[in-house]
């Protein structure tokens, strides 16, 4: 069993993924590269390998059933173990998406990876995150996914535009953080939820205000918690987001 901590990040081809995959490394951890594109997950594996992180390839479709019942068995032969579990793949579904206007083929979309792709990666690697001394699981979600702040008087909090199959399933996967808080009180395992930020991603067309590299740093403050760290929270940098 590797003495390294292991981490697995979803969708760490590129932006935000690949920084926390990167900065993660950095501290020395053997990092797990989750993607499904054979092509970017490879490259990008080399990329961290350049740099000096102990990196390695996990093809990972998050909506696919046995593909991550494959990538969990990839890390048990590998690890053993995981220590980090960070989920991170996510898709918008385009836009427009007012309500009005929307194709609901697209919430089911974007709801089958944010939230139930969540779901099922957590689900696959939970045994082996029981077998680590320090457990973290980091869902990165969004400010847009605050009720509060969709709720709040216009300009009082920017939360973006009205996008009914993007925002409610950050609002989705804030309430499953919750409900495995719930289920795995009195464990040692630490989940929290993470907004990064307005990053400039392909996910938003490159719009962001801020870097991949600054939108990685909460997930990795989330992924290096104290034994007596919070459990059950929603950050961003500058602290705590409203649910």
């Amino acid at each position: 069993m590797s003495e390294r901590t292991i981490a697995l990040v979803t969708g760490a081809n590129k932006g935000i993924g690949y920084e926390i995959a990167a900065s993660l490394g950095a501290l020395g951890w053997s990092v797990g590269v989750g993607a499904r594109d054979d092509q970017r997950r490879r490259a990008a594996v080399e990329k961290l390998r350049a740099a000096g992180v102990d990196a390695f390839g996990v093809p990972l479709d998050v909506t696919d059933d046995a593909g991550v019942t494959a990538a969990a068995q990839l890390i048990e032969d590998r690890a053993g173990r995981l220590d980090v579990l960070v989920n991170n793949a996510a898709i918008t579904g385009g836009m427009p998406q007012e309500p009005t206007r929307v194709d609901p083929a697209i919430i089911r979309t974007v709801v089958e990876t944010n939230v139930i792709g969540v779901i099922r990666v957590t689900n696959a690697m939970l045994p082996l995150l029981r077998r680590s001394a320090s457990p973290r699981i980091v869902n990165m979600s969004s400010s847009v996914g605050s009720l509060t702040r969709q709720s709040a008087t216009v300009g009082e909090q920017s939360i973006g535009p009205v996008a009914v199959a993007y925002a409610p399933s950050k609002t989705f996967l804030n309430a499953v953080t919750l409900q495995y808080v719930r289920e795995l009180s009195g464990t040692n395992i630490l989940i929290n939820a993470a907004c990064p930020g307005y990053v400039a991603t392909d996910l938003n067309g490159f719009r962001g205000v801020r870097t991949p590299e600054q939108g990685a740093a909460i997930a990795v403050k989330l992924a290096t918690l104290p034994d007596d760290g919070p459990t059950g929270r929603f950050f961003e940098d500058a602290g705590p987001v409203p649910w």
